[in-house]
Parts: C-alpha cells; structure tokens; sequence
C-alpha cells in the first residue's frame, strides 16, 4: 500500500485523513512512519496508545503496518495518531459488548486514585468499588493480572468506559445461588461456611445462599454470644429447617445436626441407679430434678417421702443437691422417675449392717456426660 502510494504523482494529504503506513523507526518519544508522502509522518508516544507510556519500544516494532490518522500537516511536517483510529473500532465493540452485556478479559495496567486502568482500545476505568464485592485495601497485586470484566457505564463524548469485575462475579454468586435454592431441601444436612456473625445469629453460606442460624438453633444450651459458638469463616456443619424461594429466605440448625441431651444419656443411665441431681423447679404434683444440662427427671410427690406430704416444698426447696434411685428410665420419650422415698426406705432396712456393708453412692450423670464414661462412684 505505502508502495502504490509513493508511485502516485500527485499524491496528496489532508487533515483527518486515514492512512496505512509502516513503522520506519522508533526514537524515545516518537516513531517514524512511511505513509507514501514526501515525508515521514511522526508518531508521538502520545497518540499511540490511550493509556500512558514512557517508551513506545514494545509496543510498535520496525516493519509494523498500521493504520494512523491525519492529525496536523504542514510543509515541514506530517503529525499522525494511532490511538484515535483504535479508538473508533474500539468504541464500536464497546457499545457491543455494552448492549449484550457480554464478559470479556482484561489486562490491568495501571492502578489510579480510585481504581484500575485497563487498555480495550480505549482507556477503561474499574472503580475500587466495582473491582471486587469485598474491600480491597492494596490493589499492587493486580498490576498485570487479568479478570473477567463487563461494560456498566459507557459515555463516548466524555471518553468514559467504567468497566466490573465485582457485577461478573456477582452474576456468578446470582446463579449458583438460583441452583442452590432450587435444590434445597428441608432436612438436608449441609456443610457451609459461617459469613458473619449478629446479635440474634450467624449467617452461614451454603453455596451462595446465606441462610441464617438463629442462635436457638446454636446449640442445645442455652447461648449467650453466637460467637461463643462459631467463627466467622468456620465451616459448620447445618440442617436445612425452612426454605422461602420467594423471599430467598433459608432458616438453619446447627443444633439439630448434633446429638441432644437426651441422646447422649443413652447407656448412661439406667432403672436402679442411685443419681445426684439439683432441684430445678417444685411443682403442685413433684419436682424437677436436674441431672445434666437440659435433662431433667421428675421426682412424683408420692416419691419424695415415706410419709404424706401435703406440698413438694415441706420436704425441697429449689436449688438443693439431692440423691435419688431412678426408677424407670424413656430415653426416647425424655422421660426419667426417680424416687428419695424408695432411697430412704432402702437406707432405713440396712442400717443395722451400715458397717459391714459397702453402700452404693450415688453419681452425678452431668459427670458422665461430660466424661463420657459409664463408671459409677
């Protein structure tokens, strides 16, 4: 081309003028190029790229054939400039991917006050507050990475192009979450991440659905501080209690996926056992006789003495630590008799022979739940 230009007698220029031409030489700030005219045209570094450059050695090369516009001529001159014509078919596939929303890579070349730079043709501009969905105090690692992007602002006469990485990803998270909710059944048992934690709860990521953990579900004691439980960024294990597909809404048990305290009585406790427990509560007909966390067994007010009583409270008072023979034990139904009458009447017959025989003591269950040990005192 720059040939059959040279051959043309009457060969002539003008301003904006869009022309092929061949790279000739490269000097620090400026090229050289062949464009068929009388003179070589000059490239400044500033017309070869939209972004900045302190040296135009490894991006043009001698031999390179590239198109270039017209900018200024006179008789001593020819100024040409590379980076409007890759402007104009850069804006043109811009607006493409801007109206289909396509996602395309970039290269990050620059960090600014507010954000990365990018080179697409033209200058394009990633806002620190739409380069990822969390904080990022230092972008230095980004220099030179590439990352999913897509157009979320576009302005050719102000030369504006804001680009995202933060909408590419949360269109992800938006899509998996879709799956997950579609999925999501009650019952399952899942393994999820715990995001943060709240006054009333924790917020457990479950494959880009947050579903929450009230903190009555923590743990099956009583929980002050969620935080007394969990971490923020511990995998839990959870039980999926409720699922709103509307509202996005999933409601989870940590609590559920772990054995209660009833559960953990099982091979523990048994008829005829003498146990040691706290009075948790008198009532008209008995009392509640606590023997581990959450695991209370009822002491009928006809076992409470071998004499009538007219109210649990003429023989108890809450509070008291008490030993009493276990009568029947429904582990299944958390139900557990226990009886001080029958423990009195026993003592009673063989006070006689107290001194020649050893006498079972009792245990406190709370103690074998905590130990995991089955062994009587």
């Amino acid at each position: 081309m720059v040939e059959e230009m040279k051959d043309m007698p009457d060969f002539e220029i003008h301003r904006d003028q869009v022309v092929t031409g061949m790279v000739v030489k490269i000097e620090d700030k400026q090229a050289l190029i062949d464009i068929g005219y009388k003179t070589e045209a000059i490239l400044p570094i500033s017309e070869v790229s939209s972004l900045h450059l302190d040296d135009i050695r490894g991006v043009l090369n001698v031999g390179d054939e590239l198109q270039v516009k017209v900018k200024k001529i006179t008789d001593e001159e020819v100024v040409v400039s590379k980076r409007e014509i890759d402007a104009l078919k850069a804006w043109e596939q811009v607006e493409e991917k801007y109206k289909s929303g396509e996602i395309f890579e970039v290269v990050v070349k620059d960090i600014v006050k507010g954000g990365l730079v990018v080179d697409i043709g033209v200058r394009g501009f990633i806002p620190a507050s739409l380069v990822e969905r969390h904080y990022v105090e230092d972008f230095s690692d980004y220099i030179g990475r590439s990352i999913e992007v897509k157009v979320v602002e576009l302005d050719q006469e102000k030369n504006r192009v804001i680009l995202s990485h933060k909408a590419v990803v949360e269109g992800e998270l938006n899509a998996k979450k879709k799956e997950t909710l579609e999925n999501l059944e009650v019952g399952q048992v899942l393994e999820g991440t715990v995001q943060r934690l709240t006054d009333f709860g924790a917020f457990v990521d479950i494959g880009g659905v947050d579903g929450l953990v009230h903190i009555s579900e923590m743990a099956h004691h009583r929980v002050e501080r969620p935080s007394d439980i969990v971490t923020e960024g511990q995998k839990v294990e959870v039980k999926v209690l409720g699922v709103d597909r509307d509202t996005e809404k999933v409601k989870l048990s940590i609590k559920e996926t772990q054995p209660g305290p009833w559960q953990q009585m099982e091979g523990k406790i048994e008829a005829g056992d003498i146990v040691k427990g706290r009075v948790r509560r008198l009532v008209q007909f008995g009392a509640f006789i606590e023997l581990a966390p959450q695991v209370e067994g009822l002491l009928h007010i006809s076992q409470i003495a071998n004499r009538h009583i007219g109210s649990p409270s003429e023989v108890l008072e809450e509070g008291q630590e008490i030993e009493a023979k276990v009568l029947e034990v429904r582990l299944d139904e958390h139900k557990i008799s226990l009886s001080t009458r029958v423990l009195e009447e026993e003592e009673g017959s063989s006070e006689d022979y107290s001194d020649y025989t050893n006498q079972s003591e009792g245990f406190s269950v709370a103690d074998l739940t905590e130990d995991d040990s089955d062994k009587k005192e």
